[in-house]
């Protein structure tokens, strides 16, 4: 049998920011979907090749739909509540960091970062036994967002 990866959801409107991301995902050993918005990585999750990843790394300002907003959609869904959403932001402010724990941020990282941050973030949350919980497949995850169709 073939282990399949964990994959690692890289919502960033900055194609430097995804590639670099991608670039530390993969060599980790792990897959990597990237999205430029959060629009278009709620209707991937949505669509029948969508699957539950093991870990989101989520920019705040993106066109189209903001991290927040796309937070608190993941967070609503129980399927992908569990999943662990790391911010990765230049916003700096306390009120920010605050907004997005409430909203259910993991961890809260500014850019620019280092390699060995993100390196830490994914050895700390993608404990093998911690997410055997996760489920694996996803086509229930039925999204309609407001706006584009």
């Amino acid at each position: 049998m073939v282990a399949i990866a964990q994959l690692i959801l890289i919502i960033d409107d900055s194609p430097t920011i995804r590639a670099i991301l991608e670039m530390i995902v993969l060599r980790e050993g792990y897959a990597a979907q990237s999205f430029p918005d959060g629009f278009a990585a709620l209707h991937w999750l949505a669509s029948p090749e969508g699957r539950v990843p093991a870990l989101i790394f989520l920019d705040l300002t993106m066109p189209r739909m903001d991290g927040l907003s796309v937070l608190r959609h993941l967070k609503s869904k129980p399927a992908l509540a569990a999943v662990p959403v790391i911010v990765l932001t230049s916003r700096e402010g306390t009120l920010d960091r605050l907004k997005a724990r409430l909203a259910g941020a993991s961890e809260y990282l500014t850019k620019p970062f280092t390699q060995e941050e993100i390196t830490a973030l994914l050895r700390r949350y993608l404990d093998d036994a911690a997410q055997a919980a996760l489920p694996i497949a996803y086509n229930h995850l039925i999204f309609q967002p407001q706006g584009e169709r």
